[in-house]
């Protein structure tokens, strides 16, 4: 199990997000979250957006560092994955 983030590249409100997920399950994800600080507010269905500035203190707790493609790949393949068309 691990959790995974990808670059903070994404803008929104004035600032860059990056994406935190976990390769295998929800609660894991939910775990590390809380216990560094990022609100619940900030999960979107499979995947926690964390602002730029958290993302250096996320890897030093043990998030893993990955590309946004692998990110991707990592969720689909653990069945976590909301698609798009299934936000609505």
């Amino acid at each position: 199990m691990a959790i995974l983030i990808d670059d903070p590249l994404w803008p929104a409100h004035g600032r860059r997000w990056a994406h935190l997920v976990s390769d295998s399950n929800l609660d894991e994800l939910h775990e590390f979250a809380a216990a560094n600080g990022i609100p619940r507010r900030g999960f979107d269905l499979d995947h926690y957006d964390v602002p730029e500035e958290a993302h250096a203190r996320l890897v030093a707790a043990g998030a893993q560092h990955v590309s946004g493609h692998t990110l991707v790949r990592a969720l689909i393949a653990s069945g976590l994955r909301v698609r798009g068309r299934d936000r609505r």
